[in-house]
């Protein structure tokens, strides 16, 4: 029992399920946005007032196509959003934090003699004397 009390409050599956809960609210905005603003709106231009209603009748079954292309519309508006509410700001997050992460040039280095640390800039040791190879 103590393995899996230590499994259960570990970071990942905490952050794993508060992920899927955000997702689930994050589903029902879309799909409500989907439903009530945007298939009405792509109705009223194309004259179909709702998509849900669009079925075509074959040898006595019924293909309710205009449920699938809800779910498609559906589909495309959450991978928009993802893409640029999510992916290209956290994107940009990490391109600023490898900038600001970058180390600076070194100023020292060792001698390969003594092994002492020496400025870059030197041309011989200070401490062993010996001449230093040319910085590339």
């Amino acid at each position: 029992m103590q393995g899996f009390k230590q499994f259960i409050l570990r970071g990942n599956v905490v952050d794993l399920a508060v992920g899927i809960a955000i997702g689930a609210a994050f589903n029902g905005i879309v799909t409500a946005v989907v439903k009530d603003i945007i298939t009405p709106l792509t109705g009223a231009i194309f004259h179909v007032p709702n998509f849900s209603n669009i079925a075509v009748p074959i040898n006595g079954s019924t293909l309710a196509l205009g449920d699938v292309l809800n779910q498609i519309i559906s589909f495309i508006i959450i991978a928009v959003v993802i893409y640029f509410l999510i992916v290209l700001p956290m994107n940009k997050l990490i391109e600023m934090s490898r900038r600001h992460d970058k180390p600076a040039d070194p100023t020292e280095k060792k001698c390969p003699e003594c092994l002492s640390e020496i400025p870059v800039a030197a041309t011989r040791c200070a401490y062993c004397t010996q001449p230093q190879p040319a910085r590339v």
